[in-house]
């Protein structure tokens, strides 16, 4: 099995049936056995034709006048990613990538390749250039300007950095600065009520407070009782909790983090499916889902204790429209890390610094 066969498998999946793209391709690579080489090539192949699938249509469809099978858009895509975007050699780009097409279709597959090949190409717009569903590519020019927006979405169509903590757990730099903005204490008990896996959570307690990480489904609070174990974060305890019915007192909890679920438009280079996956419709449910964690976890948090509220997002109707209720005032430190203010909360762009794009606010219980 070639590193381009197990592409085009995981691929036809993605493409076609909606599989995840990091789950199909995990399953996929441990039945391949290729060696690490290829593995990290697959691995490019597919999360590159993934983000770049509309971009990679257009560099075709120039020279296809009858709509293709699914079978042949997926190896057309492939081969496109490769020639343009991953600066494979033409001769094998092409060569390679035909041979995964039916046999049929192998003359036609190649025929436009080569086209795509020696053809420069003319870009309609900005968001089949960078391949964004036209709404993302509108939302983040109204609400960042031409600049910041196109800077934001060339980083996202990058290969995610790898950082690792101190303790050795893989985590995103902006994600460690989220957590970095619950002022915990030793002795104090935090609540982080959308937990799963825990990488807040677990980074949250090495300030030796106490933290209770709650998820809603069972198979997620796995996820953070594994990591709290590799860690070996003994003042970390997973547990099976709805952030929209909280079961806890009011008042029990120094500080709440509500890591909210959201649209993720500022992990996209993370997600190389999800820019296909989201909807306008999806973020105007999970704003409402957001505003009902708030009003239900807020009164959580003991009086002088602190509430913090983050997305990896970038829209402020996910988080500087929503409204917090009366006795939280809004913090105005800055927290640590590369933060720009954002209404009364604070946002980092993703070519900030190399991270996922993130927004966090953070509100003192003053009454």
């Amino acid at each position: 099995m070639t590193a381009r066969l197990v592409a085009f498998r995981c691929l036809q999946r993605i493409d076609h049936q909606g599989a995840y793209a990091n789950l199909v391709l995990d399953a996929e690579l441990k039945r391949s056995k290729l060696d690490e080489r290829d593995r990290h090539f697959a691995t490019e192949l597919v999360y590159g034709t993934t983000r770049m699938r509309r971009a990679c249509d257009a560099l075709v469809d120039r020279f296809v006048t009858k709509t293709p099978s699914p079978e042949v858009r997926t190896v057309l895509r492939l081969g496109a990613y490769q020639l343009h975007f991953a600066q494979v050699p033409a001769h094998a780009a092409v060569g390679e990538t035909v041979g995964l097409a039916p046999k049929a279709a192998r003359g036609f597959v190649n025929a436009v390749l080569r086209r795509v090949a020696d053809t420069p190409m003319e870009w309609p717009s900005d968001a089949v250039r960078l391949s964004y569903p036209d709404w993302i590519v509108e939302r983040l020019v109204a609400e960042l300007g031409a600049d910041e927006s196109m800077a934001a979405l060339t980083m996202m169509n990058e290969a995610p950095s790898v950082t690792e903590r101190d303790d050795g757990y893989t985590q995103d730099l902006g994600s460690q600065w989220v957590a970095a903005a619950v002022p915990a204490t030793a002795g104090e008990v935090v609540l982080d009520v959308c937990a799963a896996p825990g990488g807040k959570s677990t980074a949250i307690a090495t300030s030796g407070a106490f933290v209770i990480a709650g998820d809603l489904q069972p198979q997620r609070v796995g996820l953070i009782a594994a990591n709290v174990s590799q860690l070996g974060a003994s003042n970390v305890a997973p547990v099976v909790a709805d952030a929209t019915h909280a079961p806890f007192r009011p008042g029990a909890f120094d500080h709440v983090l509500i890591d909210a679920p959201c649209s993720g438009l500022g992990s996209l280079r993370r997600r190389a499916d999800a820019r296909w996956r989201i909807t306008l419709k999806d973020v105007a449910e999970l704003s409402v889902l957001q505003q009902r964690m708030i009003e239900e976890c807020a009164p959580l948090v003991k009086v002088g204790g602190v509430l913090v509220y983050s997305v990896c997002t970038l829209l402020a109707a996910e988080s500087i429209d929503l409204k917090f209720p009366v006795g939280f005032e809004p913090m105005v430190e800055a927290p640590a890390g590369q933060w720009r203010p954002f209404g009364g909360g604070w946002r980092v762009l993703p070519h900030d610094a190399g991270t996922d794009g993130m927004i966090v606010l953070r509100y003192r219980r003053t009454q």
